[in-house]
């Protein structure tokens, strides 16, 4: 279903993508930003299931600055590998490889974001500086407490676990507070990366509710 393609950024910079469509007409198209882990498997997965909700859906490959075609998986010793490109975040530089796959798909129709852990944050600073998308999705994403201040300019819906070692209630609830214009979701129990099911973390029954609602959320708002 999916293929890989090639984005050109605002300065120039060729980085990857995957990118998926549906059949017959589409509706919009979603962008899918990635954890630490690359465009890996998970979120070829998560594109492919998008084209099959009738979305052209289309994931930037926002490592390849640092590590071109970087994937990995989810034990231990790759976990510590992947870490080591969030170390120092370039926020920058992943928005405007961010915006290169906004800019790709907008022709289809209207444009919605949705990211998980890092992509999570991303997709939340994307709905508050970047152009062209009309709602954003944030799945567990540690940074956004640091960017609450900034005000979406698009509806944005937000997913905790409730057990997330990284991401500490009292986080969300500072989002909570500063933004009251933002939709959270808090799921009893999860952890993070409740939604992946290639994750030791993944947990069905939160993934299950999660999902359809970002959907859903999509669907009132990608017209």
């Amino acid at each position: 279903m999916g293929h890989d393609i090639k984005l050109t950024a605002s300065d120039n910079f060729q980085l990857g993508a995957y990118r998926a469509d549906p059949t017959g007409t589409p509706k919009a198209a979603v962008v899918v930003i990635q954890e630490i882990f690359g465009v890996n498997h998970h979120i070829r997965s998560v594109c492919d299931r998008l084209a099959n909700e009738g979305y052209v859906a289309i994931a930037p490959a926002i490592f390849d600055r640092i590590e071109r075609n970087f994937q990995s998986g989810y034990s231990p010793d790759e976990i510590t590998v992947a870490r080591k490109f969030v170390a120092n975040p370039d926020w920058a530089a992943m928005l405007r490889d961010t915006q290169a796959a906004i800019d790709v798909v907008k022709n289809v129709g209207p444009v919605g974001i949705v990211g998980f852990c890092l992509g999570g944050s991303i997709a939340y600073a994307a709905a508050t500086r970047l152009t062209g998308l009309s709602a954003a999705v944030g799945y567990y994403g540690g940074a956004i407490v640091r960017f609450a201040d900034e005000a979406p300019k698009v509806p944005t819906q937000l997913h905790f676990g409730e057990k997330d070692a990284s991401i500490p209630l009292s986080d969300v609830e500072i989002i909570r507070a500063k933004r009251s214009d933002v939709e959270i979701h808090i799921y009893p129990g999860a952890q993070h990366g409740f939604h992946c099911d290639e994750r030791a973390s993944y947990d069905k029954a939160s993934a299950d509710i999660a999902w359809p609602r970002s959907l859903a959320f999509f669907a009132r708002h990608l017209k």
